[in-house]
């Protein structure tokens, strides 16, 4: 079927959708939340950047385990069951430890399931357009991690109570499940959308992958957590409570329009669309942590905006680097070495939450633009990038 790879796409968008509805629902107010139940912005830092380590290092045994097994939809499907379980558990949660756990448990889950799952996109991207085919799936999960917050906001309003929005999220959290099974009995071989290239397993990964790898460190390591944000807000009363999961979705309704735009500009002109990104999302720091409300809204969206691009943009670039059989493998390892840079950068800028809100901003701004060179030297070592996902 000439549209089977469209259809596959927007089937995968659709079952992100409620899951983002899901875990970016919790996401919004799990900063407050263990300030409620007496974590401290050091521990709120740690627990975020613990679990993004995990979200995001995990991914290189996923990768690599998919890649050697080919088992994408079994491996998919694990990872999705575990972070669809422990969200809703958080509505037993009673101490700020437990919570911890389940808020990395679900982000273990995510780094299971994710390098599967972008490889398969990235079947139906050859054909559909790589940059299109994420930046569509990505505002479709914005989507989600849009009307998640909003429905967490209003339960806030009516009850407060955190408990009952978690609790409230089994129910997206079983339609994501439904929604997988069935994708998995309609696409059992996603990889056949694509031309078949000749195998390749004996060659590494081409240098200029670990260049960009290395501009991408950057990037996370300056970018902060919105649980850090959200906790900013709480505690310095800058956002009324039953604002901050509001201001999250509006973050998360840029992110995904973002996603549609930056997508079909990233299949016209390459990576070249990373530079005036990356230098726009390191105002999100400034804006968000010495702003009052209007300017901790706008901080919000712009960094949402960044969060579209980290989702979207910077992994259809990977896929257009390494060759189809050395995908699995490249996203886990690109995705492991993400993970590692945002837990460090979280570290530091929990850390420096407590001691200078200058120094924080300082150091989350200039890590991010020390990418910009070293995203100008992958274009430069790569001049047939652009070619390539202008014509993909």
């Amino acid at each position: 079927m000439r549209n089977r790879p469209l259809h596959f796409v927007l089937l995968i968008g659709i079952m992100s959708f409620f899951a983002d509805f899901v875990y970016e629902g919790a996401r919004s107010v799990t900063g407050p939340y263990l300030a409620v139940l007496g974590a401290s912005a050091t521990l709120v830092g740690l627990i975020a950047g613990l679990g993004e380590m995990l979200g995001y290092g995990l991914r290189l045994v996923s990768g690599v385990v998919s890649e050697r097994t080919r088992e994408f939809w079994p491996i998919t499907i694990f990872g999705y069951l575990v972070q669809m379980t422990a969200v809703p558990l958080l509505a037993v949660a009673t101490t700020w430890q437990g919570a911890a756990v389940l808020i990395v448990l679900e982000r273990v889950g995510r780094a299971i399931r994710n390098p599967p799952r972008d490889v398969m996109l990235s079947n139906a991207g050859k054909q559909v357009g790589l940059g299109w085919t994420f930046g569509l799936h990505e505002a479709l999960d914005q989507l989600g991690a849009f009307s998640g917050p909003l429905v967490l906001a209003w339960i806030l309003a009516r009850h407060s109570g955190y408990r009952l929005g978690f609790a409230v999220l089994a129910i997206p959290a079983a339609i994501t499940i439904a929604i997988l099974v069935f994708a998995r009995i309609a696409y059992p071989r996603p990889e056949e959308m694509e031309v078949r290239v000749p195998d390749v397993h004996g060659a590494g990964l081409p240098r200029t992958f670990w260049v960009y790898v290395a501009g991408a460190a950057f990037v996370a390591a300056g970018f902060a957590d919105f649980s850090l944000m959200a906790y900013h807000f709480q505690v310095s009363k800058v956002v009324p409570q039953v604002w901050i999961p509001i201001f999250y979705a509006i973050a998360m309704a840029v992110s995904g329009l973002g996603s549609l735009g930056f997508g079909k500009l990233f299949d016209r002109s390459g990576l070249w669309i990373l530079i005036p990104l990356t230098l726009l999302g390191a105002a999100s720091t400034p804006l968000a942590f010495l702003g009052h409300q209007w300017a901790a809204l706008v901080g919000c969206a712009v960094w949402g905006l960044g969060m579209g691009v980290h989702e979207s943009i910077i992994p259809a670039a990977v896929a257009t680097m390494v060759p189809q059989q050395r995908r699995p493998s490249a996203y886990g390892t690109f995705t492991a070495a993400y993970g590692v840079s945002w837990f460090l950068g979280s570290v530091v800028i929990g850390k420096l939450y407590d001691i200078s809100l200058p120094a924080l901003i300082g150091f989350s701004v200039a890590a991010q633009l020390a990418a910009i060179p070293i995203f100008l030297a992958v274009i430069h070592r790569m001049p047939t990038l652009e070619r390539d996902s202008a014509s993909s």
